[in-house]
């Protein structure tokens, strides 16, 4: 299924693509000779999901993208405070190439400009350079997932074109900054930059920096969430070099950029983002990996500004109504109906902040469902604050699983999904808008019946003779029962008996619905159960002698029998047999009606 995460990735690379501007890094040969207009969008999620569009599986060097790496294995290996005598943290405001120091400190201004790089190289621990090399190739790849390769040939023209950096190496070891040979901490530069990577794996080390630095693939730690905390800090004041500020504001994501062509972006706690494209400005970034991080943040609503609470998944229950079904009673073979057919019809409870992140895993997952669903319920009412992307996203979803013959409602009694019960047509195919649970489950379920329950439905009416609590009467037996019956009825929402009404008879439905509610602390009504034609109530008052503990309203125009309680006592004397067949038959609803209840508790929720 095609998803508006797909859909947004391949309106932002078509944007995008026509902008030719910029040019290749063409001061190291290798570089200058790749095909210049190569392009592609890679998203991964918190969770391993990747989102790709265009050329994410094309090989490139990762240049300037290796220094956070790299600076995070260097604080793993010297711990912080090392570091920080050798490298600031402060934005240069000067190009990534800067044959300088900061005047007052004597170090690097950060880690991210070529200077601070060479120093974060320097101090990788390793018995040889092979080894230390080996560590940062391997750092590398439980970022990514996957053993990453050397690139040899991009490494032999940097080496021979990287006087600059060379220059830099010994202008730090002439500070003490670096304290061995200069050279080979260059020449471990020179390596770390010639690491293969494609835009997909750039988007996956970007999501295991977003993950709290494990994998969500492998599930390999590659760096303790302290000093990821620390790495991602200074890419968001320093990874886009002198255009750092106009990245913070306009895109808000911790980054880094290469001359390779890629751009990496991180959400903490949600997705990372790469991008593949060769052409730089005027800072050595990409433009169009700028151009389409603007776009993504914008249509996606990443700013880490406007984040107000770490993203956590969306999704707080999950199940199905055969498993959690509605407190409605049911027929017998509806409920056999149910059991064998409910995992047709399924309900996801969804809380928190409903972001892009926590929209994206839950539209993702549904999305994926079986495609012989036929009923989805979407519960929102624990959902604080809803994104406009989050609303399309479920919209488009809806629309989708429409499309499959598969009807999506949701519970939303507040309306933040931006529609209400009363905007939407009953009949729209791509479902309804319900203002608790329980009228979104009995919805469900009778979808499922109506194309699933190949027995007797429950009835719209009945009459009395065929009412089952007087059913296996005589007769003659009926006829005594029949003249103690009145025929009452009732308007839609017109209370029958109150909570604390003394025993009022025994009720036999015969057409329409009633409810059994009570009133909670905010006012509102909650639904216990909901009863039909060919079920009763007020039996257990009348039976224990007590009062009524819930009210029981009309939902829709009613009509009972109603038997009062000096006529169903009379029948102790006048016709002991009826009363024992009347207990019994009592009994077996009860029955029914306690099973009913307690598959509800599976996942109770008193809303249902």
């Amino acid at each position: 299924m095609t998803t508006v995460v797909d859909e947004i990735l391949r309106h932002v690379f078509d944007v995008c693509r026509d902008n030719t501007s910029g040019a290749v890094a063409d001061y190291i040969p290798e570089l200058a000779a790749v095909a210049a207009d190569g392009f592609g969008i890679a998203l991964a999620t918190s969770d391993g999901h990747v989102y790709e569009v265009g050329d994410t599986q094309t090989s490139f060097t990762i240049q300037s993208i290796s220094k956070p790496f790299t600076y995070g294995l260097a604080l793993a290996d010297n711990g912080e405070d090392a570091v920080a005598r050798k490298i600031d943290i402060e934005p240069s405001g000067e190009p990534f190439n800067e044959i300088s120091l900061d005047p007052i400190t004597e170090r690097p201004r950060n880690p991210m400009i070529n200077a601070g790089a060479i120093t974060s190289a320097s101090l990788i621990a390793g018995r040889s350079p092979g080894d230390r090399f080996e560590r940062i190739r391997q750092a590398y790849s439980r970022y990514a997932g996957r053993q990453l390769t050397f690139n040899d040939a991009v490494y032999r023209s940097e080496a021979r074109t990287g006087n600059r950096n060379r220059a830099i190496g010994y202008m730090l070891r002439s500070f003490d900054i670096i304290e061995d040979d200069p050279d080979i901490a260059v020449d471990l530069y020179f390596r770390q930059c010639s690491i293969d990577v494609t835009a997909a794996d750039l988007s996956m080390m970007a999501a295991t920096m977003a993950n709290n630095g494990v994998n969500p693939r492998t599930r390999e730690r590659a760096l303790s969430p302290a000093l990821v905390e620390r790495v991602l800090s200074v890419m968001t004041t320093c990874g886009m070099y002198d255009g750092a500020g106009d990245w913070v504001a306009r895109v808000g994501m911790p980054a880094k950029s290469g001359v390779g062509g890629g751009v990496l972006a991180v959400l903490p706690g949600q997705m990372g983002i790469a991008v593949y494209s060769p052409r730089l400005d005027q800072h050595g970034n990409s433009v169009r990996g700028v151009a389409a991080c603007r776009e993504l943040s914008s249509k996606l609503e990443l700013h880490f500004l406007h984040v107000t609470r770490a993203a956590r998944s969306a999704i707080r229950g999950r199940y199905t109504v055969g498993e959690a079904p509605s407190r409605k009673r049911r027929s017998e073979t509806e409920q056999d109906a149910l059991a064998r057919f409910g995992d047709r019809a399924r309900v996801y409870e969804l809380h928190g902040d409903l972001l892009f992140s926590g929209a994206e895993t839950a539209v993702r997952e549904i999305g994926n469902l079986d495609d012989e669903l036929d009923a989805l319920v979407i519960d929102v009412r624990g959902v604080d604050e809803v994104s406009d992307i989050a609303r399309t996203m479920f919209d488009n979803l809806r629309t989708q699983l429409a499309a499959t013959g598969c009807r999506a409602s949701i519970v939303d009694p507040r309306g933040i999904m931006g529609r209400t019960a009363s905007s939407i047509d009953p009949e729209d195919p791509a479902g309804r808008v319900f203002g608790d649970l329980g009228s979104g489950i009995r919805w469900a379920e009778e979808l499922v019946l109506d194309r699933y329950c190949a027995g007797p439905r429950q009835p719209l009416k009945i009459t009395t003779e065929h009412h089952p609590v007087l059913t296996g009467l005589t007769a003659d037996q009926y006829e005594k029962v029949a003249a103690l019956l009145e025929q009452r009825h009732f308007a839609r929402g017109e209370t029958i008996v109150r909570a604390g009404d003394s025993a009022a008879g025994l009720f036999l439905v015969l057409a329409g619905e009633v409810s059994s509610t009570y009133e909670s602390r905010d006012g509102g009504r909650q639904r216990i159960s909901t009863l039909s034609p060919g079920m009763s109530f007020g039996e257990m008052p009348l039976l224990a002698g007590t009062r009524f503990l819930l009210d029981f309203c009309a939902d829709t125009p009613l009509t009972v029998a109603v038997m009062t309680v000096d006529d169903f006592r009379s029948l102790t004397d006048n016709a002991p047999e009826v009363k024992l067949a009347l207990l019994s038959n009592l009994a077996a609803g009860a029955y029914m009606q306690m099973n009913t209840a307690i598959k509800s508790l599976g996942h109770f929720d008193v809303g249902r």
